[in-house]
């Protein structure tokens, strides 16, 4: 039976984005062809008054056929009966005004999706306050990253709290939404073999890797201001060191499974002073090869300041200081024009304490799980077993836990789940405030030490997987980052 939505308004700021053409229309048109949006639901493409209705429908179009969407007529004259467009200046009040008597004719719940930059929340919610269209059936999305540090970062969670209350604001962080990340919980906390092994204890290390080989392709104005730690690592990557190191919460209830998030993250280990230099490297690319092509270095990208030391790369160790993960370190990356697209979190556990098998005894082997959010979902749990032959050795075999059954069957882009929950209000995959400043607290040191001390990053080659300081953080420990380890 399809879990369908219930009655909605979803009014998209920022409808002419990159974000909303990449990812947001993409999975609202997915969810419709399932058959998972209410039939009573309409879809408020904000953009900027100079464009056309018809000009952006006509290029909605070609943004769901460029990203894969299979589509019939049918299909999209339905999906686009969903779609209204207001052509709104969003510094000006005249259109939220032209919006409020278009929305005064429906009573469902209204969703403010804001796919801008975090410096506009505080004025849009003002504008929507001044004109009525914030009431008990309203709820804000936003998009990361929220602010640019701590400060500026309470400074529009305070503001935007003003208008919305806690319950009506959704921080989103579509990572949380993919299926394997739900995925681990469930391997966790639905079977003893792993939760009872899921400790110190057990496991050796654990690395989070987001690699992409892209650059920076047309958000230069955004990024440039912004970087690798705060567009990734303290949002994305964070958002998953919590989702693998919680505790089990009391039930899945939405607050009990953010407690246990929001618990990680203040046991986290602060780096602060000269633990900068020795547990985070801090990258940007140069130019070098990536698909057999050759790309311009970082500062040479259109839109980019010449003189940038904005990074495209971050390492670091992590530690989280609790009884479950003491003297286990958590390495987390991510990076732009590295050498694969990837993004997964790997469970390296511990060696047997004496190996019987010539060849283990030789080779450094041990079971590792891990789960791959993209370029293609899954977990997989390296294992041991004989090889086939007259002598007692052992080889590693990989163990595939997806359900065969479910193989072949398209997995729901992140977003299409976390657009259901926003549109029937269910929160447990987004950030509560306290969530989201703990983690600002905890990088704002690291940020600002890069600030006050002027060091530029550190040069790695296109194509690469970044400077030769992110392999001496794991070497020093005697470990490697996963792809040196096959």
């Amino acid at each position: 039976m399809l879990d369908v939505t219930e009655p909605f308004n979803l009014i998209l700021f920022g409808a002419m984005g990159d974000l909303a053409h990449r990812k947001l229309l993409p999975a609202l048109f997915n969810l419709h062809k399932d058959g998972r949006l209410n039939p009573d639901g309409r879809i408020w493409a904000i953009t900027r008054s100079t464009r056309k209705e018809d000009e952006y429908m006509g290029q909605v179009k070609r943004w769901l056929l460029h990203y894969g969407a299979q589509m019939n007529d049918d299909e999209w004259i339905s999906f686009s009966e969903r779609i209204h467009w207001v052509g709104i200046d969003l510094d000006k009040s005249v259109g939220y005004g032209k919006l409020a008597k278009k929305l005064a004719q429906y009573d469902q719940n209204c969703i403010y999706y804001c796919a801008v930059h975090s410096k506009l929340y505080p004025m849009m919610c003002e504008q929507l306050f001044a004109h009525n269209l914030i009431t008990e059936k309203s709820s804000i999305v936003l998009e990361k990253p929220i602010g640019n540090d701590l400060e500026t970062g309470m400074a529009i969670n305070h503001r935007v709290s003003e208008f919305f209350s806690e319950k009506q604001i959704y921080r989103i962080d579509h990572y949380l939404g993919k299926e394997t990340v739900q995925n681990l919980l469930a391997l966790r906390f639905a079977n003893s073999i792993f939760e009872h092994q899921w400790n110190q204890r057990y496991i050796d290390h654990i690395q989070i890797t987001i690699a992409e080989t892209v650059g920076v392709e047309q958000r230069a104005g955004f990024y440039d201001g912004t970087g690798a730690m705060r567009d990734m690592l303290q949002n994305h990557l964070l958002q998953l060191l919590c989702m693998t190191a919680m505790e089990p919460p009391a039930t899945m209830a939405p607050e009990a499974v953010r407690d246990e998030k929001v618990k990680v993250l203040q046991a986290l280990k602060p780096i602060e002073g000269s633990d900068i230099s020795e547990y985070v490297v801090r990258g940007q690319y140069e130019s070098g090869m990536t698909d057999n092509k050759g790309v311009p270095r970082y500062r040479d990208e259109p839109g980019v300041d010449s003189d940038s030391s904005t990074d495209t790369f971050v390492a670091l160790k992590a530690e989280i200081d609790n009884w479950r993960w003491a003297g286990v370190p958590f390495y987390l990356r991510t990076g732009k024009r590295l050498a694969e697209r990837a993004c997964e979190i790997v469970v390296q556990f511990k060696e047997v304490p004496h190996s019987i098998f010539e060849m283990q005894r030789k080779k450094t082997m041990a079971n590792k799980l891990t789960f791959r959010l993209q370029p293609d979902e899954g977990v997989r749990l390296q294992m041991f077993e004989k090889r086939v032959g007259p002598q007692m050795q052992v080889q590693p075999m990989a163990l595939s836990l997806q359900d065969g059954e479910e193989k072949g069957k398209r997995v729901p882009e992140a977003y299409e789940r976390l657009l259901a929950d926003a549109i029937n209000l269910n929160p447990t995959l987004f950030l509560r405030e306290d969530e989201l400043m703990t983690a600002w607290q905890w990088v704002d040191p690291i940020i600002q030490n890069w600030v006050q001390s002027g060091q530029r990053p550190d040069g790695y080659s296109a194509g690469s997987w970044g400077p030769a300081a992110a392999t001496l953080l794991l070497a020093r420990d005697g470990r490697l980052w996963e792809e040196n380890s096959q």
